[in-house]
């Protein structure tokens, strides 16, 4: 496992802070980063008292059009970086309005993407986590735009993981349904939806064991199986 700091991008949500817990606990020295990054004083506190571990906030933006000034003011290379930054968005919204989808491509995709290009550019060993979504594995009429998004986002953390290989091992992680406050008062059903702290696992031990990619719960790979494989003349009459 990488020695140098943690850095947990978009570490407001409720998986960056299961994340970045779960590291501090194993002794890693932690960088949380995030718009409004002053709001994450009380975090880095609880984090150096509970865990006995350096931790500062960074202030982020998935959107900067400068991805290494971000990385120039670091000032320490990072020995993990955890992309968490998403955001699920309206489909109804996004189909009706530009920049409504806009937002949701360059949240999910070209920030997040951009922002991992930097990354690797100054680093020479480590690993780079990137959190992306069963909804990319094959586009649904409920989600596409989102679903469109994250399938960008899967094949780039794809392709980076070949062009990094032998110097930065590249995760690339499907939750599925997570309790968080993106998804309240969405109806979920159980034996497929995670916690933050179970993600927080999957992702610690998937660097630890040097997965490539992972399904945090493993039903998941089943299920977007069998959904890859229903043929596109039965698939575009489902209602998924």
């Amino acid at each position: 496992m990488a020695t140098g700091p943690v850095l947990v991008v978009g570490a407001r949500s409720d998986i960056g802070r299961a994340i970045a817990r779960l590291y501090a606990a194993s002794g890693r020295p932690i960088v949380l980063a995030a718009r409004r990054a002053d709001t994450l004083d009380a975090d880095c506190a609880d984090l150096q008292v509970r865990h006995q571990v350096t931790a500062r906030a960074a202030e982020f933006d998935v959107t900067d059009p400068d991805p290494d000034r971000f990385f120039a003011g670091l000032g320490a290379t990072p020995g993990t970086v955890v992309m968490v930054v998403g955001e699920l968005g309206s489909q109804p919204q996004a189909e009706a309005e530009d920049p409504a989808a806009d937002q949701v491509m360059r949240t999910n995709y070209t920030g997040p993407a951009r922002f991992l290009l930097a990354a690797a550019r100054i680093m020479d060993s480590g690993c780079i986590i990137g959190i992306s979504s069963v909804a990319g594995d094959r586009g649904r009429k409920s989600n596409f735009v989102y679903g469109s998004a994250k399938a960008g986002f899967t094949a780039f953390l794809s392709g980076l993981r070949n062009r990094l290989h032998g110097k930065v091992h590249v995760v690339t992680v499907k939750p599925g349904f997570v309790d968080t406050r993106m998804t309240a008062g969405m109806k979920l059903p159980p034996a497929l939806t995670a916690q933050p702290e179970e993600v927080a696992r999957a992702v610690l031990a998937a660097e630890t064991k040097g997965r490539d990619v992972i399904y945090v719960r493993p039903v998941w790979r089943v299920i977007m199986l069998v959904i890859r494989s229903i043929p596109e003349r039965v698939f575009k009459r489902l209602s998924l």
